[in-house]
């Protein structure tokens, strides 16, 4: 009892901005109870023989009504602004405006993303324009930098896709995603290379004895629309067998391998996959894999056969998004069919309906950057991929970063996802 009236005090403290119009809606409900009475012609303590009579006593009610239902508009506005700008930074802007956003958010499409890198990121953040309804489910097979030395150290699964997804979702303050993104440079001898972001779900890690609770916890930080999840809670080591035959070991090393790859299989094989990962999948109205590495970034979730098989047997629209550019040494040479095989190869029934390809022209003087490193655009061979039983779309999804690297534009792809979602057909463009 104490505790409730403590808590209905608190309203009246000095700085909350409601106690004006607490008293206004006071003043306004009084009126509007007055005015209702003089019209519906009641004796109020004789109120009425001292007004002139029943007509003159209507129209004062009439009167009292009109400014008791302007006063408790007023208040009731007010007070929920004064409410809302303590909740939400944004609350300057029109309070219907983000009402109305986060209600069609909130019913948007269920969407699960898989992938992992800076591809799976900035699909994402295209992404959560249309809905809070996601759940990306990122590899955790990566050994380098930081995630590796974390791994090495605290016995953890890799937190650096996951950090990434992370912050793509985040609805919070700039100042927060780019401390989750901070590395420490060489002025702070053993942090050296490591983000705060890994440290943190690291060291939440330890606390609560959970990886997935601790990327819950971190979620909460950065009110990110949506979940992140890893596809499995094992720590794996991808390893991938080379067309020359030879053997290598870990995620860093496939890719400074810089040689053509045959298959890639995780160690231990066959870990055991995340329930809500696979839960989300099989609810999920749209599947959205890749882009990123295929064999370091897409193949190593399908190598979890929980995750595997609840996307095979989902009745979700399954998109694979297909690279723009080639790698060297893993994909040198890769058409958008190739990159199929690829997937095929590890997967053998094909996890996806549809392949979204980039169909714009790319600056010649950007191909020649790739090229002299040993990269090209990847072709978009509708015609074979059509021959591999998945539907071929094209759109233009070129994107520019200011240092000149091509990227994916996040949202010329989701645009053309939700577009398919929608259409509920298949769609050759």
């Amino acid at each position: 009892m104490k505790s409730a009236l403590r808590r209905a005090i608190g309203w009246l403290y000095p700085g909350l901005k409601v106690k004006r119009w607490l008293i206004l809606l006071t003043i306004g409900l009084a009126a509007l109870s007055l005015g209702t009475l003089l019209i519906a012609n009641l004796t109020v303590f004789d109120l009425i023989g001292s007004l002139g009579g029943p007509r003159q006593a209507t129209e004062l009610g009439i009167v009292a009504a009109l400014v008791g239902v302007l006063a408790v508009g007023v208040a009731l506005h007010q007070l929920v602004r004064s409410v809302a700008s303590a909740l939400h930074p944004e609350a300057d802007r029109r309070l219907v405006d983000l009402m109305l956003n986060q209600r069609r958010l909130q019913v948007g499409p269920r969407v699960v993303a898989i992938g992992g890198g800076t591809g799976m990121s900035t699909l994402l953040r295209g992404l959560k324009r249309y809905t809070t309804n996601i759940v990306a489910v990122a590899t955790v097979a990566d050994d380098g930098g930081s995630s590796g030395r974390l791994r090495a150290d605290m016995n953890v699964p890799a937190p650096g896709d996951i950090r990434n997804c992370l912050v793509a979702l985040a609805d919070s303050e700039p100042l927060m995603t780019e401390l989750l993104q901070y590395r420490f440079n060489g002025q702070a001898e053993g942090l050296n290379g490591h983000s705060f972001g890994n440290l943190l779900i690291a060291a939440l890690t330890e606390i609560t004895g959970d990886f997935e609770l601790a990327i819950r916890e971190t979620s909460r930080v950065l009110a990110i629309r949506g979940r992140v999840l890893p596809p499995t809670a094992s720590s794996v080591t991808l390893c991938a067998k080379m067309t020359n035959g030879e053997i290598v070991r870990g995620e860093s090393a496939i890719t400074a391998a810089g040689k053509q790859i045959d298959y890639v299989y995780l160690n231990p094989s066959d870990p055991a996959g995340i329930p809500e990962a696979t839960q989300a999948i099989e609810d999920a109205d749209l599947i959205v894999i890749g882009p990123g590495s295929t064999f370091t970034s897409v193949v190593p979730n399908f190598l979890v056969p929980d995750v595997l098989n609840a996307v095979q047997a989902s009745k979700a629209t399954k998109v694979f998004v297909c690279n723009i550019m080639t790698q060297p040494g893993e994909t040198t040479g890769f058409t958008a069919a190739d990159h199929i095989r690829a997937i095929q190869r590890h997967t053998d029934e094909l996890p996806f309906d549809y392949v979204l390809m980039n169909s714009a022209q790319i600056d010649e003087q950007v191909l020649e950057r790739y090229r002299s490193a040993g990269a090209d655009a990847v072709e978009p061979d509708y015609t074979e991929v059509a021959r591999l039983g998945v539907i071929p779309l094209r759109a233009d999804v070129v994107g520019l970063l200011p240092d000149g690297r091509v990227r994916h534009d996040a949202d010329a792809v989701a645009d053309r996802l939700i577009d398919l979602l929608e259409e509920r057909a298949p769609v050759i463009v």
